[in-house]
């Protein structure tokens, strides 16, 4: 299944060298999409095409989305196991490395999108304060 309003879509992602199947591309590209959204504040969502910086950013946030994704999957630890019923507690990656990952992110979308523009001229990344240097 394809979503037709994806920023980057599946063939697109394939000829840059994306290795996933479909589904997962869909599932992590859909993430990628709402943080390009959050810190752009949805601008992008209505444009026809998206440039190619746009493009190169969800390409770069697919990647390190899912090697987050995976190393959370595969790095469960036992936090404590009960022999008198048998029951077994896991732990989850800490909090910190939400943090890191949030970061992570907000970087990549900088570095990608801090220069790109809507047609009325409106920086993606605009938070609505100019400052004057005065």
């Amino acid at each position: 299944m394809e979503i037709e309003t994806q920023y980057l879509n599946y063939t697109e992602y394939q000829a840059m060298g994306g290795a996933l199947d479909l589904m997962p591309f869909n599932l992590l590209e859909k993430e990628a999409e709402q943080y390009v959204d959050k810190y752009t504040f949805g601008r992008l969502k209505n444009l026809e095409e998206q440039l190619l910086d746009t493009k190169l950013c969800i390409y770069k946030l697919i990647n390190v989305i899912d090697s987050y994704n995976e190393y959370e999957t595969n790095n469960k630890g036992i936090a404590s196991e009960n022999t008198d019923g048998y029951s077994v507690s896991y732990t989850t990656p800490t909090s910190d490395l939400s943090k890191v990952k949030g970061i992570e992110v907000y970087n990549i979308i900088n570095t990608y999108l801090a220069d790109c523009k809507t047609e009325e001229g409106i920086p993606y990344l605009y938070r609505g304060i100019d400052i004057c240097d005065n």
